[in-house]
């Protein structure tokens, strides 16, 4: 073996305990770097083996009611290769044994074409049981998640009412779709609510009163065409039947949900292993310039051996690229780890067809050179000054630093300060930059320890919005058309009735100065108090009784202001164009939206004074007789339980963010760990031989501890505000690379958030104070005083 190979073996040995909180650091950029990315890449491929084996539709477009025949104009367009047309509508679902009714999507589905193996475009997975049969039971498939959320099994019975009349439905089997990976009304998903559910078109047809018409296309594009003109010439040939807006494949509901969960994780794949990263460069540019200091003399006599200046920066490479080596080897297993956990949770959510963890080879190359850049920067800017000295100059000690008093002392306040809080603050101010390197990597170990928690406190904020400010109601309930405003009356008589409110939502098409959104209007009572809209700064916001109030990602899009007149059209009904103004803009988290009083809605639609949505105060004593009630209503399309849906929701997201938050906590908790430790040991090497004499001179092990870990402490608390300030911005830049274009969530951190990552991190620079405090117990006074380094 090789004298520097040797040497090499003993200075990792000699250095084990801060490589190992170095490879550490490093080992938890890598897993995130590739746990991340692999499971990303797992979902993405999973994703778009689905879509494609499935052939998901590249344009769907919502109608009303329009004519079969139009099949061939569609099919005609240009770049349209394939058209498929359904029948779909919802419908309340009483589930047996379930109290509160549920709504489900019901589709028509062609069952000649399913057993001859020719689907078409959306075609289903058979994930249980078999394929429905035409004859006298309804048959049904359900999607699998919703079956799997309700613990449904084929053989079932449900109950739904169509279209006014009551049917009794048999389950024969479970299925996934592309069209709807995730199932949603329009808002989050929500598979204890809402299911998707699949029965014989004739069936679907005659029951909502739609022979020879459909009321929802999907198309498939030939390859390489563009998208708009064929969403223009859709939107032309459905608009005399009351379309509204045929969008593309990267803004339906479930495919935009997906594709937001990929950039997320992408997202957290490349801002997270950065941070770790940087801060292992860093500490491996400290350690090793105090390696490289005090090894000087051996420097020059290597170089007076011969050993060139590129063979001894090499050694030194090699040294850091061992720590790195071990830290990518390790992050490569935690990688796993941490990508099967997540891709498990995963799994629960995303029912492709198959699901499994993969790591391309590429995310292993890339993660070993990312890692071997950072060490081979953070030891060139440690070494390579002492490297290029002469011999004879290296074997000389390096010459003495230049102090002078401090600015504390030049002041005049020294007297007023300790003796060992003096010594703290001369070592702090003699070596700024190392302190800005040791306080900005403790800073960002309290920023990534919020930047886990802070969706906690977004998720807070936004069920107090939603489900407490702006839905104060706790039903919703949808009829199959329009109902007179007399229906509230008749709703205040259901069993346990409190309060009851309509308002109204249309597809609208809003324009102004050549710019155009297709996008809803809904109306509320001047009065209204069961559902209103929320700005984020103001509160609830009245209703005028004439104009229109914008939501604020809608007047960015749209470039409006308040006073401006909008060109605005309704889709359905009478299709109505005509003028508003712009009264107000309201900053609300979701939605490119529109509102507007009722009566005054009513008036610009000309249709009458219809409406089809409801919502509801029930007194919670009475919620079973009144969900009796409503199961008997067969004008009751859908509802919505605000109770229901809030557990489901909290039961989701506290799962998922408590491991994710748990996981980033063990990391910064890593970070802090080896970012002190690493002072601590540095600190102690540089000041054994002051620290053994003032032990000789009579001061005690806990005194001399205190000269040495002052200047940590002080380090450690100065870096606390600086990372809940990083935190905050941390977060902030995640919400923007994560934002979408229809939500406009603000940051929310609470106060209990900072001051748990503070106190997380405080007990890690305590645990690692006392890791460094036994060592100091430990000093050999009289080997660390015979020579002076």
């Amino acid at each position: 073996m090789k004298a520097l190979h040797i040497k090499l073996w003993r200075d990792l040995t000699r250095l084990r305990a801060q490589a190992v909180t170095i490879a550490l650091v490093v080992a938890i950029g890598v897993a995130g770097f590739v746990g991340m990315f692999s499971v990303h890449e797992s979902l993405k491929g999973s994703r778009d083996a689905f879509y494609r084996d499935n052939r998901l539709a590249d344009v769907f477009a919502n109608v009303k009611r329009a004519p079969v025949q139009l099949r061939e104009r569609l099919a005609a367009l240009d770049g349209v290769a394939e058209v498929k047309l359904d029948v779909v509508f919802d419908a309340q679902v009483d589930l047996p044994g379930v109290v509160v009714p549920v709504t489900g999507r019901f589709i028509g589905l062609d069952l000649a074409r399913v057993h001859a193996s020719r689907q078409g475009l959306n075609a289903l997975t058979l994930k249980r049981g078999r394929w429905p049969e035409p004859g006298a039971t309804l048959e049904a498939l359900v999607s699998d998640r919703f079956a799997a959320a309700r613990s449904l099994n084929p053989g079932d019975s449900v109950h739904a009412i169509l279209n006014g009349k009551r049917e009794r439905v048999l389950l024969v089997g479970t299925a996934a779709s592309p069209e709807y990976v995730f199932a949603s009304q329009g808002g989050a998903p929500d598979d204890q609510q809402f299911g998707i559910w699949w029965i014989e078109r004739v069936r679907m047809t005659d029951a909502f009163d739609m022979q020879g018409a459909f009321n929802q296309a999907s198309l498939r594009l030939d390859a390489g065409r563009a998208v708009a003109p064929v969403l223009a010439g859709v939107d032309r040939l459905l608009e005399p039947y009351g379309a509204i807006g045929a969008v593309g494949r990267d803004k339906q509901l479930s495919s935009k949900i997906v594709a937001d969960e990929l950039s997320q994780l992408k997202v957290m794949g490349t801002v997270l292993p950065s941070i770790f990263l940087a801060v292992a460069m860093f500490i491996l540019n400290v350690v090793l310039s105090r390696q490289v200091t005090t090894q000087r003399s051996q420097i020059a006599t290597l170089k007076a051996l011969g050993y060139s200046d590129a063979v001894i920066a090499w050694h030194y490479l090699q040294l850091a690229m061992l720590i790195a080596g071990l830290g990518v080897l390790a992050g490569l297993g935690l990688s796993v780890w941490i990508g099967r956990g997540m891709l498990s949770l995963y799994d629960e959510v995303f029912r492709f067809n198959g699901l499994a963890y993969v790591t391309d080879a590429w995310l292993i190359v890339t993660s070993a050179l990312i890692a071997a850049t950072a060490a081979a920067l953070g030891t060139w800017t440690a070494i390579h000054a002492v490297v290029r000295l002469p011999p004879a100059q290296a074997m000389q000690p390096p010459s003495p630093p230049l102090f002078k008093p401090t600015l504390l002392e030049q002041l005049g306040l020294g007297r007023f300060v300790s003796t060992g809080a003096l010594m703290a603050i001369r070592n702090f101010e003699r070596r700024p930059l190392r302190a800005a390197f040791t306080v900005t990597g403790i800073a960002l170990a309290v920023a990534l320890q919020i930047s886990g928690a802070f969706w906690v406190d977004g998720i807070a904020h936004i069920i107090d919005v939603q489900f407490r400010q702006v839905q104060q109601g706790d039903v919703l309930v949808n009829f199959q058309h329009p109902v007179p405003l007399t229906v509230v009356q008749d709703l205040k008589r259901l069993p346990g009735v409190i309060n009851a409110e309509p308002y109204r939502t249309e597809a609208v098409r809003v324009r102004l100065q050549g710019r155009s959104v297709d996008t809803a209007l809904t109306g509320y009572r001047p009065d209204a108090q069961l559902m209103r809209v929320v700005d984020e700064q103001r509160g609830a916001v009245p209703m005028p009784a004439h104009g229109v109030v914008l939501s604020a990602l809608l007047a960015e899009e749209l470039g409006a202001r308040v006073g401006d007149r909008l060109q605005l059209e309704f889709r359905l009904w009478n299709q109505v164009h005509t003028e508003v103004e712009v009264t107000d803009i309201v900053h609300t988290l979701f939605g490119k939206l529109l509102y507007m009083n009722l009566d005054a809605m009513n008036a610009l639609a000309r249709d009458g004074a219809g409406v089809a949505d409801a919502v509801l105060q029930v007194d919670p004593q009475a919620m079973g007789a009144f969900w009796a009630a409503v199961k008997a209503a067969p004008s009751i399309n859908a509802v919505f339980d605000k109770a229901g849906s809030l557990a489901n929701f909290n039961k989701t997201t506290s799962r998922t963010m408590g491991i994710f938050s748990g996981i980033l906590t063990l990391f910064a908790v890593a970070m802090a760990v080896g970012i002190i430790y690493n002072a601590a040991r540095i600190a102690l090497s540089e000041r054994a031989w002051e620290l053994a004499s003032l032990r000789v001179l009579g001061m005690t092990r806990a005194e001399v501890s205190v000269l040495l870990l002052a200047e940590l402490g002080a380090e450690l608390l100065l870096a606390l505000p600086l990372g809940a300030l990083a935190g905050w911005g941390l977060a902030s830049l995640m919400m923007q690379l994560m934002s979408s274009d229809s939500i406009d969530f603000p940051v929310i951190i609470a106060p209990a958030t900072y001051a748990s990552a503070a106190l997380i991190v405080l007990a890690a620079g305590v645990a690692s104070g006392l890791l460094v405090r036994r060592k100091i117990d430990r000093l050999d006074l009289v080997a660390v005083l015979k020579v002076r380094e």
